[in-house]
């Protein structure tokens, strides 16, 4: 049914429960998990030569954490036998790269994780979750946190 299944991962408490899983998911179906960090590239606004240094800084950081999380998803599916790629990639708007990811990929389904938060506070925060789920034309299973 399903062959490669897209992991978007940051590392938090939240993306292991999605990649447990779907390394789950992916033994049964004897799928490939493909992994993926999307940072925001420009998310530093400074003054002066402090910008630069500001903006270095934070990309620095960004990557190591993405490296850190991309290796947690790769050692899940390395103990369990399942194939898995992955790579980090930037882009302004997260949900947009999780879903060009999954279109160039050739991803069919999508797992992730989710706050679950309802009512006024999942419209105030919006979630990138939710705007996946509205976008992707693949397949989108959220795993609650």
């Amino acid at each position: 049914m399903f062959k490669k299944i897209l992991v978007p991962t940051d590392g938090s408490t939240l993306a292991a429960q999605a990649t447990t899983a779907a390394v789950q998911l992916a033994k049964r179906l004897n799928a490939q998990i493909v992994g993926v960090n999307v940072i925001d590239p420009f998310p530093y606004i400074g003054i002066g030569d402090a910008s630069a240094i500001g903006l270095q800084a934070y990309l620095t950081e960004a990557k190591g954490a993405a490296t850190q999380a991309l290796d947690a998803l790769r050692l899940a599916c390395k103990a369990e036998g399942v194939e898995c790629v992955g790579d980090t990639i930037e882009r302004n708007v997260v949900y947009e790269g999780i879903i060009e990811t999954a279109e160039a990929e050739g991803c069919d389904l999508i797992v992730m994780g989710s706050h679950g938060h309802r009512g006024v506070k999942a419209l105030i925060l919006g979630s990138v979750a939710q705007k996946v789920l509205t976008h992707a034309k693949t397949p989108v299973l959220i795993v609650k946190g």
